[in-house]
């Protein structure tokens, strides 16, 4: 059995559709399963070992599907084909197409989990915090008012007039760092997210490691200056306000509680979380 799960939700809203039509080029018995009605965990527990799972949807789709259910227990194999907008984990995977389902089983093992606000979740690319969660939380909300939101431009219009930047201490396996003005501090598992950001370029989610990016210390142009750079990383090369730290755990408390996003999926109001590998 095939079961193919989907999320409604994702991108354009078209995750269902590529499902419906990948199920009909199949040979094998196949369930169609909407991972926002139907009892996932449930549905999972009861694969065989020839069974497999397929993912139809995005970044939140996959961390939604990992903190669904004990994946180190799997006992299927799980494909995905990516239908979301920024799809940073597909691209971190560097694999060739879109068009066909690629494994992922062994990237669904042992996921690092990031503790926030008295809760706790794995997370599959990254976990940011600063004005990325600022631009999450803008275009979250534009969203709900049925807008397209720009990313770009509301990063733009954060870093210029409504964004704060604040002082932070982190601190990585026991060794505390200070920082004042902090802009970013994201902690990355994979190497990219933000629909292509590469905040730490050196980031191999199979080293055993996390890497945490401080952007820090500058003033609202220089910041402008440099942000863009994020997409190719070459901001590491500003080393005067850029720092990469890797450990295995992470600990980023800012001194005002700012909006944090993981995986995509917005958080309120965090003033500190503590991400490690398990």
């Amino acid at each position: 059995m095939r079961y193919l799960l989907f999320n409604p939700l994702s991108g354009h809203g078209n995750a269902e559709d590529v499902a419906k039509t990948y199920a009909l080029t199949l040979a094998e018995p196949s369930l169609l399963v909407d991972m926002t009605k139907d009892d996932v965990a449930s549905i999972v527990q009861g694969m065989a070992r020839e069974d497999s799972i397929v993912l139809f949807g995005g970044d939140g789709t996959l961390n939604c599907f990992v903190n669904m259910l004990d994946t180190d227990a799997l006992v299927g194999t799980v494909y995905y084909l990516p239908t979301g907008t920024g799809n940073d984990f597909f691209t971190d995977l560097k694999a060739p197409v879109e068009s066909e389902p690629v494994e992922i089983t062994k990237y669904l093992r042992a996921l690092p989990v990031v503790k926030y606000n008295d809760e706790e979740k794995r997370f599959i690319n990254g976990v940011g915090y600063g004005i990325d969660g600022y631009c999450c939380e803008v275009g979250d909300a534009m969203k709900a008012q049925g807008k397209i939101p720009n990313y770009a431009g509301i990063a733009i219009k954060g870093l210029l007039f409504h964004y704060k930047p604040c002082g932070a201490t982190v601190v990585v396996d026991g060794v505390s760092h200070r920082y004042e003005r902090v802009w970013i501090a994201p902690t990355m598992l994979g190497g990219y997210y933000g629909g292509g950001m590469k905040p730490a370029p050196g980031q191999n989610r199979e080293n055993g490691r996390l890497s945490l990016m401080v952007f820090h210390g500058s003033g609202k142009l220089r910041t402008l200056m440099i942000f863009p750079s994020i997409f190719s990383g070459k901001h590491v090369k500003h080393k005067k306000y850029v720092d990469v730290l890797l450990g295995e755990e992470i600990t980023v408390t800012f001194d005002e509680s700012r909006p944090m996003q993981i995986d995509g999926e917005t958080v309120l109001g965090v003033k500190e979380y503590t991400a490690h590998i398990r």
